[in-house]
């Protein structure tokens, strides 16, 4: 998927639209997550399934990595995939098999989403918008329910041979606006 689809898609759902999410939050995420897997998973062919723009809770796959995001922008981020897919990718990562879901997969795979969410950060921060992250948290058991309140969340779905994972970018900008010219200054 290529940055400027996901920007299409997303200035044409959220046309006029105020206080949602914004295609500028989302494009770094897309970015980050195509070149952190291209480099630490070695995957070259990537592919999407359809953009999709949700205002309901979530309800978590088998493994759900959560990183939050404050400042600027708030919000959270979620990284879905099944267990097979996060033993997968770690096991590409490292470079040795992981067939249990154990403590090393955890860590790696919750690291994994720290670092694109880490590259994100840094894309949107160059954009003027400062923010932090918090450490990464793993929710492990399909069916957990995780609601981002009142912020849309813009799902991306990747595909590629280590499986599918399912990117949820639910932020908004909380930034002050930044003071109107009065008509004496004029």
């Amino acid at each position: 998927m290529s940055v400027e689809a996901a920007t299409s898609f997303i200035s044409k759902v959220m046309s006029g639209a105020t206080g949602r999410i914004r295609a500028e939050f989302v494009n770094p995420f897309i970015q980050a997550a195509h070149d952190v897997m291209r480099a630490e998973l070695q995957i070259q062919d990537l592919g999407r399934g359809d953009l999709a723009l949700q205002s309901t809770s979530y309800t978590s796959d088998e493994v759900t990595v959560m990183v939050g995001v404050v400042g600027e922008l708030q919000g959270v981020v979620l990284y879905g995939m099944s267990e097979r897919t996060a033993k997968n990718m770690v096991s590409s990562m490292l470079g040795e098999i992981y067939p249990v879901f154990d403590r090393t997969v955890e860590s790696a795979i919750a690291e994994l989403g720290n670092v694109v969410t880490g590259a994100a950060s840094q894309e949107l921060e160059k954009a003027g918008f400062s923010c932090r992250l918090t450490p990464p948290m793993v929710v492990t058991g399909r069916g957990a329910i995780i609601s981002t309140i009142s912020i849309q969340r813009l799902v991306v779905p990747i595909v590629c041979q280590l499986g599918s994972l399912t990117i949820h970018v639910a932020l908004r900008d909380v930034s002050p606006e930044p003071p109107k010219a009065s008509a004496a200054a004029k």
